[in-house]
């Protein structure tokens, strides 16, 4: 059975990482590598927060499906302690995050250096979501 303070709790979680990963801790690293010009930082900071509400709500409801998902799956499959949670995060993300993501360096033509990047934020997220649900 899904435990839905779980799955809200895991999706802020991974929320958090999310505003972590791509501000404070590798935000200048991660504009850097998706080639954002300064310019549209400022205006982006002289726009403030506002703008940005939707697109925030959205993530965070991106990362309630997510928690829930895994939530269901772990439960099905009978994975109980964080050992096990890590190993079944780490399956599902090579399984479908990874492969997935690396066609954005096939066929879009993004740099291998945004892809390592991108897969490693979302190893942490996946890993951090299955913890919070499995463990709770």
């Amino acid at each position: 059975m899904v435990n839905l303070a779980a799955v809200l709790v895991a999706a802020a979680v991974a929320f958090i990482i999310g505003f972590l990963w791509h501000g404070p801790l590798f935000g200048k690293q991660w504009m850097t590598l998706m080639e954002i010009p300064q310019s549209k930082v400022d205006a982006m900071k002289a726009q403030g927060m506002g703008p940005m509400v939707p697109r925030m709500v959205a993530a965070y409801v991106q990362q309630c499906v997510i928690a829930f998902v895994v939530s269901y799956l772990a439960t099905m499959l009978a994975v109980t302690d964080a050992v096990s949670a890590i190993y079944f995060a780490v399956l599902l993300w090579f399984g479908f995050i990874a492969t997935v993501l690396l066609n954005t360096v096939l066929w879009e033509e993004r740099k291998m250096n945004l892809y390592l990047f991108n897969v490693t934020y979302h190893l942490v997220t996946l890993i951090a979501i299955t913890l919070v649900v499995v463990l709770w």
